[in-house]
Order: C-alpha cells, then structure tokens, then sequence
C-alpha cells in the first residue's frame, strides 16, 4: 500500500526529470545484433529452430540475438534447464552474445488476477533469461487502455506491475526492457511518462523504431534515446498511416547526437526468403553504422 501511494504521489506530482535516464560515458559505440522475430514465419512454421537462428548469426558474423520466447518448446511454459543449457553452449561456441529473451505480456488488464498472470509469465522469462546468461527481458506495456479507462487510470496500477517486475529483474540481475509498440503507448512522451513512473534501474526502454507513428517518427526517437538501452531496428518508419523505406543515414546522425553504446538488433520483416532478407537489411545497417 505505501508503495502505491508513493507511486500515486509521483504521478499527481509529474515527472521527475532524469529518472530513468540511461547513464553511460558520452559517445556512441554500436554493435550489431539480430532479433529472432525477423525469422518468425520459418520459426513458427517449423521450418527454423532457434539453434538454426544461432548458426545464422555465426555464419553472419552477428554479435549478439534476442531469442524471442515464442520460439522456445512448450512457450509460455518456461523450457528445461538441459535446453536451455544446450543453446547457450551453442551460442557460446559460435561466438554469439544471448542479449536476452522476449514476452508478449499485458500490464494495462483491468482483472487484477488476469495482470497477477502476467506478471508471472514475466518473472518465469527472467529465470530463463538469467540461466541463459542474458541481461535483458523484452516485455510491453499492454494492448490498450480498457473502455473507459484514461491513460492515467491504466498507469495507477501498470506502474506497480513494473515495479515488481523489476524488483525481481533486479534480484535475477536481469534488466527488463519495455519495448513501445504502438499499442497502449503511442508516443515518446508517453513512454518516458512510464519510465519515470516506474523509476527502476532494471527497468529502461527498447526503442522499437517502426512504432512511433505519432508526428516526425525521427524527433520521437531523438526524444527516446536517452531512456534507451535496447532497440528494434526495423526497415521502415511511418508518418500515421504512411510505411517510409528507414533512412539509416538519418538514424546514425541521431545516434551521434545523442550518443549510444550497446547492441542494436535489427528485426527484417519482408516478404520473400527471410535469410535473405536479413543479410540484405544486415549489410544495410552495417555500411551505416560503419
């Protein structure tokens, strides 16, 4: 109960500036890495395994995968240890970093029992992510406000959500990492409103670039980027309902700005032969950032 009041006081209060702000020396140091979603069609088709996703990367010379739980056997139950052990010795073996793993979870329920859910299936994913060696669990805030909820009513018990996600993320030595995904938050405004909320120093932003369709796509990224340790790189922006080609130039420039250090995970999402599809964005990504 005192921590919703204090969270309650925080909200009526605004935000705090800087909380939640990513600390690191100035600069911009950027690794390469992949998210398995961009095989999702192959993976879920059975077509692909997630050791498949590794190799890929090894052949590929990717740093580092984020190996989205969907594709773990009998998701969203959490694998075995032996599997989970077996694919991070895989992983070790082809020189590949395991950034983490990913959810689909739904913090802006109404039903307390339906979040209680939720946040279970968090915290059993951040036991995986810590025996795979990860450091980070991908997550997201939740589809949409339910009918006649404000946004604000939502985060009075979002925010505790996180809060104990995170607390726990923490214990784990695991970051959890909320990615905007144009659903219940739409805007950079709103999702820093979030992360100061929260106020976590395990809890920090994915910045996912093809779901800030609200204004100049690039502004909202230049305005997130300081709360991010984490991306989803992906082909195109969009200005409202309009899907632009991404300008990679323009990404870098913003990233040179600000600054940025840690991996940056590109997610391939067209159609055709995905492994081809990837190594065309990857060679894309690579001459920008080169």
């Amino acid at each position: 109960m005192m921590q919703r009041r204090t969270m309650l006081a925080g909200l009526a209060a605004g935000p705090l500036l800087g909380a939640g702000e990513v600390k690191r020396p100035k600069g911009s140091h950027v690794r390469i890495g992949l998210n398995a979603y961009s095989f999702n069609r192959p993976l879920m088709a059975g077509e692909m395994k997630l050791e498949d996703v590794l190799d890929f990367c090894a052949e590929n010379n990717i740093d580092g995968v984020d190996l989205t739980g969907y594709y773990f056997p009998g998701y969203p139950k959490a694998p075995a240890d032996e599997y989970l052990h077996a694919i991070k010795r895989r992983a070790w073996m082809n020189g590949v970093t395991i950034g983490g793993t990913g959810v689909r979870n739904d913090f802006a329920l109404a039903d307390g029992a339906a979040r209680a859910a939720q946040m279970k299936l968090v915290k059993d994913w951040i036991d995986v992510c810590a025996k795979l060696g990860g450091s980070m669990v991908r997550v997201f805030s939740g589809l949409k406000a339910p009918e006649g909820k404000s946004f604000e009513q939502v985060l009075e018990y979002m925010v505790p959500a996180f809060q104990e996600c995170s607390e726990y993320a923490g214990s784990r030595g695991v970051l959890l990492g909320m990615q905007q995904h144009d659903d219940f938050l739409k805007t950079a405004a709103e999702t820093i409103r979030l992360v100061e909320a929260v106020r976590s120093e395990w809890f920090t932003v994915i910045l996912d670039v093809g779901s800030l369709r609200q204004g100049d796509p690039y502004g909202e990224i230049e305005k997130l980027l300081p709360w991010a340790s984490n991306w989803q790189v992906k082909e195109h922006v969009w200005y409202g309902t309009k899907k632009v080609e991404i300008d990679l130039a323009r990404l870098r420039r913003i990233v040179d700005k600000v600054g940025y250090r840690g991996f940056m995970p590109i997610e391939a999402l067209g159609q055709g032969d995905q492994r081809v599809i990837v190594r065309q964005f990857l060679e894309r990504v690579r001459a920008a950032f080169a």
